[in-house]
């Protein structure tokens, strides 16, 4: 079992090192968390009630400065029904310690109106077709996470004289 200080330390790990770290400005940083973020479609989605967590994999897209997921339900559900405040991460496969790459986000989740021009917008840019939504609206349900705060973490970003973790407030 770890100590109170043991935990105090492996809970700051990073943050304590965030002070000497060097960091590339705001926007770049922007530019590459949406770059990461188009480049991959899959997330793993976790959120949480009381004593209730759920870590889901799902697809989703990058679109507007938001994180779109279309899911047919499931037990996230309970969750969010309770607290919309989620967290989800894309990641590369494991390569080796020094080929980490992956983002971290927070945010909020906002359950979209399946009558909303959001909804239709969305299902447009998926490429769901007009028949296939009339027939599954009911049962395809819409969430849209947008970020409050992103965590990148590149082991190439040394290569570039860069702290390899970097954080953004959105």
């Amino acid at each position: 079992m770890m100590t109170e200080d043991e935990l105090d330390k492996a809970e700051s790990y990073w943050t304590s090192q965030e002070k000497d770290a060097k960091k590339m400005p705001a926007e770049v940083l922007r530019e590459r968390a949406e770059a990461f973020l188009t480049s991959h479609n899959t997330c793993a989605l976790a959120c949480g009630a009381g004593d209730f967590v759920r870590c889901t994999p799902l697809e989703y897209v990058w679109r507007d400065g938001a994180i779109w997921i279309f899911t047919e339900g499931g037990l996230k559900f309970h969750a969010l029904r309770k607290n919309l405040r989620v967290s989800l991460a894309v990641f590369e496969p494991y390569a080796g310690f020094g080929k980490l790459a992956s983002i971290q986000v927070t945010g909020t989740a906002e359950i979209v109106d399946p009558e909303s021009a959001e909804y239709a917008a969305a299902a447009a840019a998926k490429g769901i077709p007009q028949e296939m939504l009339d027939r599954v609206r009911n049962r395809l349900h819409l969430l849209k996470i947008e970020p409050s705060h992103m965590d990148l973490l590149m082991s190439s970003l040394h290569d570039e004289g860069l702290s390899p973790r970097q954080s953004l407030d959105c």
